[in-house]
């Protein structure tokens, strides 16, 4: 997986990158088909933001988040995509092989 960290009116320190790195290591533990993500952390006057966008295989994910201060930015932005990556890893999964009508069901 690949991680692109863009800033936007933001110097992204050295700090701030391996904070992100961490806080996206968890997502990567729930799904691991994700090929690569990206994002973008922005500061607009008070309010800081922070929005990213996974590539799977079969689709996209994206989520942004604005608070203000940009670890509490980055906590929310994480917290929306795990539950995204969660639903997406559950629809993926067949639930119906479980009602496979077995010879004494009946």
């Amino acid at each position: 997986m690949q991680l692109t960290l863009t800033g936007h009116h933001i110097d992204v320190s050295p700090a701030l990158r391996e904070y992100v790195d961490k806080k996206i290591a968890r997502i990567e533990r729930h799904f691991d088909n994700m090929t690569d993500i990206h994002c973008v952390l922005t500061v607009e006057k008070l309010a800081h933001k922070a929005e990213a966008t996974i590539h799977l295989r079969g689709g996209t994910i994206h989520a942004d988040s604005v608070q203000e201060n940009m670890y509490a930015a980055i906590d929310g932005l994480v917290d929306k995509l795990n539950r995204q990556v969660k639903r997406r890893k559950e629809k993926m999964t067949d639930h119906h092989a479980r009602n496979i009508d077995k010879p004494g069901n009946r």
